[in-house]
């Protein structure tokens, strides 16, 4: 079976002006489509068909470059969407803001590394929170399209919230202001959906 794009849960306007309507059309409908495509034409064929993405993706051969990229790519979007929300920002709470307290110290520790990875990634990539077997947390960053699920990433743990630092997703408002772009994303994080995904795979 084909993956599909999948469809965003708010309009294209709705997480303004934090991300804009123009860029949240592209980079949805052209540039995760595109992703979706070649990852179908990658697979098709192979014994990768019919298999989550998340298998691919954990048993990637790594030298197979169209499948990592499109593959990345696919799962990446997927994940960046839906843990935005037009009611994002504030702080999580419960178990999650337990576990980000215990790593960094505060929350305010956390988006100074987080911001940090995202802003410090060198040309495109995504930063990265993911959860660790027991339920630690760490942040981290990977180039490209590559992401903690990859083997020999060096990036471990679940990744249970991403953020795309392509220009791709911020030039048409933010120019080369990354960290302008980094510092808005944090008005848009949905909380409960990132702390829903750190119960599921802690």
């Amino acid at each position: 079976m084909s993956f599909e794009l999948p469809k965003l849960k708010y309009a294209h306007d709705a997480l303004e002006p934090h991300i804009d309507e123009k860029t949240m059309t592209i980079h949805h409908g052209k540039h995760h489509q595109g992703y979706t495509n070649k990852l179908n034409a990658a697979i098709e064929g192979t014994d990768l068909e019919g298999k989550t993405i998340e298998n691919i993706l954990t048993n990637l051969e790594m030298s197979n470059t169209a499948v990592r990229n499109n593959g990345g790519g696919f799962f990446n979007h997927r994940l960046f969407w839906e843990v935005m929300s037009p009611d994002g920002g504030g702080k999580p709470t419960g178990e999650l803001a337990e576990a980000i307290d215990a790593k960094f110290g505060s929350f305010e520790a956390f988006k100074d590394e987080f911001s940090s990875q995202a802003g410090g990634q060198f040309g495109s990539g995504w930063a990265w929170l993911c959860v660790q077997e027991g339920g630690k947390v760490e942040v981290c960053s990977t180039a490209n399209q590559d992401n903690p699920l990859m083997p020999g990433i060096g990036c471990g743990g679940y990744p249970i919230l991403g953020l795309d630092v392509w220009e791709h997703a911020y030039y048409l408002n933010y120019q080369n202001r990354r960290p302008d772009y980094v510092n808005a994303f944090f008005n848009v994080i949905d909380w409960t959906e990132v702390s829903k995904r750190y119960a599921e795979n802690k």
